[in-house]
């Protein structure tokens, strides 16, 4: 009996720190990491990031950033494909998905910036080339808004949210709140129906006639999403969906290329692409014709191309 409660005690006790860890509230100022070990940086709010850190470390660096309900998963072809052309390709699991901790606070596009900060800042990267594919490109723009473009060489917007998707007074081409109170409903009644019903139908356009299925897709999509946290997943609906980007976007002042699909039915162009190239000075769109929003998959070859031709431009 000594034995168990001894045991019941440490198991305590381990519960205690891993919870008190997580309670602890971010220093947006100060983003430096506490801890970091070969796939892993702990963030100094005791949240724990999981990291991938391909091709050779003298390359030129090529940083992404994931779409909700994802993780660093879903730019396998675009980081295999550029580290094999010898870039150096990073991409971490934003807090709450994949392999990083589940935060019960701190899930906004501040905390979200702020820790790919951490993440540039711990590796000590430098030029870097800034991806951000949906949520991830709101959080390359928060990034920029929040922490400038010191360690920024380039930065790239596939089917992303800016510059901000909601409906408002003077947002008026953005989508009605109703959509998103839709999706946590859903996600709140039965979260793993919503993203098989997300993955088979508009994230990849295969709810439009001739579209090629891909139960690959759909099921890793599926599986992204179901590794993520409940409340990480539900609290980043607003992220995405009712952050106002266009500040940010003010401040980016380095190359940056859009790259969007015109039968994006989950953030569509005219809101998102096309609004946000009007706000960048100098930004490149290019528009995929027929593409959905999952062009990382359904388009990534010609992706992988054009990333290639403007990293290395």
């Amino acid at each position: 009996m000594k034995i168990i409660s001894l045991i019941l005690s440490l198991g305590l006790i381990a519960c205690t720190a891993t919870v008190n860890a997580q309670a602890q509230t971010s220093s947006a100022k100060s983003p430096q990491a506490v801890e970091r070990t070969s796939s892993t940086i702990t963030t100094r709010d005791g949240v724990q990031l999981y990291y991938k850190d391909w091709g050779p470390k003298n390359g030129q660096v090529v940083v992404f950033s994931h779409g909700w309900p994802l993780s660093s998963d879903s730019w396998e072809s675009q980081m295999q494909f550029l580290a094999a052309k010898g870039y150096r390709v990073v991409a971490h699991d934003r807090r709450g998905h994949g392999r990083s901790s589940q935060p019960w606070d701190g899930n906004d596009m501040d905390h979200y910036a702020d820790d790919l900060a951490t993440v540039i800042g711990s590796l000590k990267l430098k030029d870097v080339t800034l991806v951000g594919f949906s949520t991830g490109g709101g959080e390359v723009a928060r990034y920029i808004g929040r922490h400038g473009t010191a360690r920024v060489k380039k930065a790239v917007l596939v089917s992303a949210v800016t510059p901000l998707m909601l409906k408002t007074a003077d947002n008026p081409g953005g989508l009605p709140i109703d959509v998103f109170d839709g999706l946590r409903t859903a996600s709140l009644a039965d979260r793993s129906q919503l993203y098989l019903d997300i993955a088979s139908g508009p994230f990849f356009g295969y709810n439009r006639p001739g579209a090629k299925r891909s139960e690959g897709a759909i099921q890793s999509f599926w599986r992204q999403g179901m590794v993520a946290g409940h409340k990480n997943t539900l609290d980043s609906i607003a992220a995405f969906s009712a952050t106002d980007f266009r500040a940010d976007l003010k401040k980016f002042d380095v190359p940056t290329l859009i790259v969007h699909g015109d039968d994006d039915q989950i953030v569509p162009i005219d809101a998102s692409a096309r609004a946000a190239a009007a706000q960048i000075k100098g930004a490149k769109l290019i528009v995929y014709a027929g593409g959905p929003h999952g062009i990382t998959d359904t388009h990534k070859d010609r992706l992988n191309n054009d990333l290639l031709t403007f990293i290395s431009q």
